[in-house]
């Protein structure tokens, strides 16, 4: 199914049975207020995607200097640079 335009709350309100309708037919429909996505309606029983851990094990690597903070950068934390 599609993904509707964020629908504005006032919209919603006057449409929500036919929000509903389309959420169960499995579009994804998402509330906003001033333009600013906020909610998404979904099925109650909708499967939420659970996290696995260590699932991008072997994915991500971090350089040898990861733990090493360049010096521009910690006077810049600590105020001294503009």
């Amino acid at each position: 199914m599609g993904v509707l335009e964020p629908v504005n709350v006032y919209e919603a309100k006057t449409q929500l049975s036919r929000l509903i309708d389309r959420a169960l037919a499995g579009e994804d429909v998402v509330i906003a207020r001033s333009g600013r996505p906020l909610v998404r309606l979904v099925p109650v029983g909708h499967p939420v995607p659970r996290r696995a851990p260590g699932s991008a094990r072997g994915q991500i690597h971090m350089t040898d200097d990861f733990d090493e903070l360049p010096a521009e950068l910690a006077a810049a934390f600590r105020g001294e640079l503009p």
